[in-house]
């Protein structure tokens, strides 16, 4: 594969954007094109034959994929001794988390049938490829100033079959994980990225995450308090799921309708009936019931008054930096954890070193066994 590959002193490195599990990524200047790109140096650790499994899957799947809603990796090139990987992609200003998080107010509901449109027929690309990207969240999607949103992340991506194979079920950030794999299901399919797509779909809208459990425990109570506690009656194969041995507190009611109201004089992010329609079938507990995304795509939503914004009339914003975005997590967040390191930062014992810009998001997890 690395045959004929360019070398990385080909490329201007201008600054580290981000790091994560499986890379480091740097924005970089291509010094033949002028072309701005973001090189993700690849971590050579939990190799299989000197090569990491989740990087080689990453990089499989990114070179033979070409789609508009997907990040674009345009070559793989080599350090000067051989010894270090990068693949060269394209560079996006934002991830939609630290866009939000920038944001004043949520998006408008044209905005976000915008960025769904794209970020479903995204995913409909890798389902009729038969790919699961299995870490769908706003963090793993990326944005620039055109208005253009693409999926990027791989890392955990594996191609699935029929019949379904049994796959480890710790997959998916907590807080977008469907109810299947909390409940510790070994067969899934599509329908656990469309969940985290109805996850990603109410984040848009209210700009705080849907269900953000602590522990696999708290993210199911935190779901069933707002959807129910599923039974047989709506969830057939429900109560033979491992997860199922635990007593959970029987909630009733479905109360998502007023999170997400038709009108509303408080405050609550505003979603119409046929938008409610949508939100309510990517977030159906039974998997062989939950929407599809090709069936999502032509949902009566995207045709209703407003329509979908045009990608040339999204917001922008500065490309955000990393560093002070994680400072200004700290101090807000309400984790214990972090008291010591927020008492710290106001003390201004924490030396801020180089605040350089963000790029594609690499915040990938460990690997997991398929």
């Amino acid at each position: 594969m690395l045959l004929g590959c360019r070398g990385v002193d080909e490329f201007e490195r201008l600054n580290k954007i981000d790091e994560g599990t499986y890379g480091v990524v740097y924005r970089a200047r291509d010094k033949k094109t002028g072309e701005i790109v973001a090189l993700k140096k690849v971590k050579m650790e939990k190799e299989r034959e000197g090569f990491p499994l989740t990087s080689l899957r990453e990089i499989n799947i990114l070179l033979s994929f070409h789609h508009p809603s997907i990040v674009d990796v345009k070559e793989v090139v080599v350090g000067s001794n051989l010894d270090s990987i990068y693949m060269v992609m394209e560079y996006m200003e934002h991830d939609l988390k630290g866009f939000m998080e920038s944001m004043k107010y949520p998006f408008s509901q044209s905005e976000v049938k915008c960025l769904m449109l794209q970020l479903l027929k995204g995913v409909k690309y890798l389902h009729d490829n038969w790919v699961l990207h299995r870490d769908l969240k706003t963090s793993n999607l990326l944005l620039n100033n055109r208005g253009e949103l693409k999926i990027c992340d791989f890392g955990l991506a594996r191609q699935y079959g029929s019949p379904l194979k049994p796959y480890t079920h710790l997959v998916v950030t907590l807080w977008y994980r469907a109810p299947e794999l909390l409940l510790g299901a070994k067969q899934y399919s599509t329908a656990i990225d469309m969940w985290s797509l109805g996850c990603i779909m109410a984040e848009l809208l209210s700009k705080e995450p849907l269900f953000n459990g602590k522990t696999e425990f708290d993210q199911l109570d935190k779901i069933f308090r707002m959807l129910g506690t599923p039974n047989e009656t709506i969830w057939p194969g429900f109560s033979k799921l491992p997860g199922v041995k635990v007593n959970f507190v029987k909630h009733q009611y479905n109360l998502l309708r007023k999170k997400f109201p038709a009108t509303s004089f408080t405050g609550s992010p505003v979603l119409s009936d046929s938008g409610f329609d949508l939100l309510n079938k990517l977030l159906t507990y039974d998997p062989e019931k939950r929407i599809s995304a090709d069936t999502a795509l032509n949902h009566e939503w995207f045709r209703e008054v407003p329509l979908p914004k045009s990608k040339d009339f999204m917001p922008t914003f500065p490309a955000q930096h990393a560093q002070d975005r994680r400072l200004r997590r700290i101090l807000k967040s309400p984790d214990p954890l972090e008291e010591q390191h927020r008492k710290e930062l106001q003390q201004g014992e924490i030396g801020l070193g180089l605040v350089c810009l963000r790029g594609p998001s690499t915040d990938l997890h460990a690997l997991v066994s398929t």
